[in-house]
């Protein structure tokens, strides 16, 4: 019996969340957006009552303890060695993201992505007047289930366009559940150092992995790896902060930081409330028997969507979970498209998934994205529901 409880129930309706307060469908269970509907990590919570109860809440100073608890964080979990001169923050990955195609970039350039993919880059390379190149993942088998696995041949053809400037990689691998092993890693750099293409690793998700696997950042692989890439990331999904705001980028190329700084400064993502810093300092010095207990509750959950799917559903397939609480599931033995399955879902069985359809057009169609941090017992409950209606 672990520290903290997870099964505890949260009520978050008419707390204006996104997750919960989106839809007006009374008894909807959301499975969509990814966040979590377990409470934070105590000492978070009672820091910030603690701030709060000061009263004034003008603006903020980013200190030193906030560089500190990060450099601290990924030298102990991930053996990464991350210099205080490195690190700049913004407001969130996908700002952080955004910025860094700015700063990278001319508009016309094509920024590449292995698809199915999280469906803000799309906008985040278009809004910065770049196209979107995309490289469909394979699916392979392994230990009897789907997973997915780069298509090298067509990732090298596309590294080697013209106009491609810019490899924008996700690690751990959303939506499709992969936890790049270190060879992939090394095996993507040495491709896009051979035709000039830059790599920014979106590693929100790092400390969301499942047993039998291990994150390793893309700046760790080699001094080559770290010397072509930007990581942008986070404690917001691991630790459940995201409505707090607040994200790093980490680069050691002192000429692409001060290109970063200048985009930073241009979209007006440069400062952070009171709150953020004292959360990531939180999260990263006190946080750590908190996020193991939370993903054995998460591989607990992953576990039980499999062996309900395989005995209720087997006609659905779960790919692998090595990462994320995010489920990749193929529905084509259906019969009904992404969209379909996600409209029939939430208004006949008030389930809430997201369709694939929305991570590529290419490559996302005929799968839905189940998110798995909820109360198990909330779970259970979704997943009878999916199954009633399928079944009529």
């Amino acid at each position: 019996m672990g520290q903290y409880n997870f099964d505890k129930p949260v009520i978050r309706r008419g707390t204006n969340c996104v997750k919960w307060d989106e839809t007006d469908i009374e008894d909807v269970i959301p499975l969509w957006v990814a966040d979590m509907d377990f409470e934070v990590l105590p000492e978070i919570t009672e820091a910030l009552k603690k701030r709060v109860e000061h009263g004034v809440f003008g603006y903020a100073i980013v200190g030193e303890s906030y560089y500190s608890s990060i450099i601290h964080w990924f030298h102990r979990r991930h053996n990464w060695k991350i210099q205080r001169e490195w690190i700049q923050y913004t407001t969130g990955v996908v700002p952080a993201v955004s910025a860094v195609i700015k700063a990278l970039t001319m508009p016309g350039e094509r920024v590449l992505m292995t698809s199915p993919i999280y469906n803000c880059f799309f906008s985040c390379i278009r809004n910065n007047g770049c196209e979107v190149l995309e490289s469909p993942l394979q699916t392979s088998i392994v230990d009897h289930q789907p997973t997915y696995v780069v298509d090298w041949e067509d990732f090298e053809r596309k590294c080697a366009d013209k106009k491609t400037t810019v490899f924008l990689l996700c690690n751990p691998h959303n939506p499709g559940g992969r936890v790049w092993t270190k060879e992939e890693l090394l095996r993507m750099n040495d491709i896009c150092l051979r035709h000039g293409v830059k790599v920014i690793s979106d590693e929100i998700h790092c400390e969301l992995i499942m047993p039998g696997h291990e994150f390793v950042p893309f700046a760790s692989v080699s001094e080559a790896c770290a010397e072509n890439c930007v990581v942008c990331g986070s404690p917001s999904k691991s630790f459940n902060t995201a409505g707090l705001q607040m994200a790093h980028i980490i680069c050691q190329n002192e000429e692409w930081r001060r290109r970063i700084d200048r985009a930073i400064n241009i979209n007006e993502i440069c400062d952070v409330n009171p709150f953020a810093p004292l959360a990531v300092e939180i999260a990263y010095n006190d946080g750590e028997q908190w996020i193991d207990e939370l993903n054995d509750y998460l591989f607990g959950n992953y576990r039980f969507l499999c062996n309900f799917v395989a005995q209720e559903l087997p006609q659905l397939k779960v790919y692998k979970l090595e990462g994320t609480y995010l489920t990749w599931i193929d529905i084509t033995a259906t019969g009904m498209t992404s969209d379909q399955l996600t409209r029939k879902l939430l208004r006949e069985g008030r389930v809430w998934v997201n369709s694939g359809s929305i991570y590529s057009p290419l490559a996302g169609e005929g799968f839905i994205r189940i998110n798995l941090a909820t109360q198990r017992a909330r779970l259970t409950e979704a997943l009878q529901r999916i199954a009633r209606t399928l079944k009529s």
